[in-house]
């Protein structure tokens, strides 16, 4: 029995874990840069960072930059799903998306949760958390594809529900993202623990 679970329920309690291999983390990073220079991968964290001016993630796209991992092989349209990880945003990253649901019936994405000025937003909306920088917190974020909802937990704590965005190709990404506007020059973030379930 896990000690946290005499507060209340675990977000993950009721799911299975789905099996994650290395090839499932795909990374995204500019274009030009070699991926050591954005991206490492050392004692089960990984860390990934950009900055406000790099390239986008292919030559063709005019997307802000990026160096985020891609969760593949694991796609979905349907059922219930929990992306978990745990995260690490240092002070002075702002503007960002540190993690996002790909996919949507109307444009690119379901989800995005962005770091500005130590707080998680939702988009550059809903305030989701705060006082985020320089600590690790625990990310749950729940899909229900049927009921259309995305309920997002910080610490084992429900802290937001939204409705999603529509059907379509859903897959979870983590990493830095810049957003539209408003980014700091240098944008890092760190996980660890990442694992998937479903129900």
């Amino acid at each position: 029995m896990k000690c946290h679970q005499i507060f209340g329920a675990d977000p993950t309690d009721g799911f299975t874990e789905v099996a994650l291999a290395e090839e499932n983390f795909v990374l995204q990073k500019p274009y030009n840069e070699p991926l050591g220079t954005r991206y490492s991968y050392k004692d089960g964290v990984r860390s990934f960072w950009v900055y406000n001016h790099d390239k986008p993630f292919k030559s063709s796209s005019g997307t802000r930059p990026r160096t985020e991992v891609r969760i593949k092989g694991h796609d979905y349209s349907s059922g219930i799903w929990q992306f978990e990880g745990y995260a690490y945003v240092p002070k002075g990253t702002s503007g960002v998306t540190i993690m996002q649901i790909h996919g949507a019936s109307e444009g690119a994405t379901t989800l995005q949760l962005r770091i500005y000025n130590g707080d998680m937003k939702y988009y550059k909306f809903n305030v989701v958390a705060t006082d985020l920088y320089d600590k690790w917190f625990r990310l749950n974020v729940i899909h229900d594809v049927g009921k259309g909802k995305i309920t997002v937990f910080i610490d084992g704590e429900q802290k937001f529900v939204v409705n999603d965005q529509g059907p379509g190709d859903l897959y979870f990404k983590c990493g830095v993202y810049a957003a539209p506007a408003g980014s700091s020059n240098y944008m890092d973030s760190r996980w660890r623990d990442i694992k998937l379930y479903k129900k």
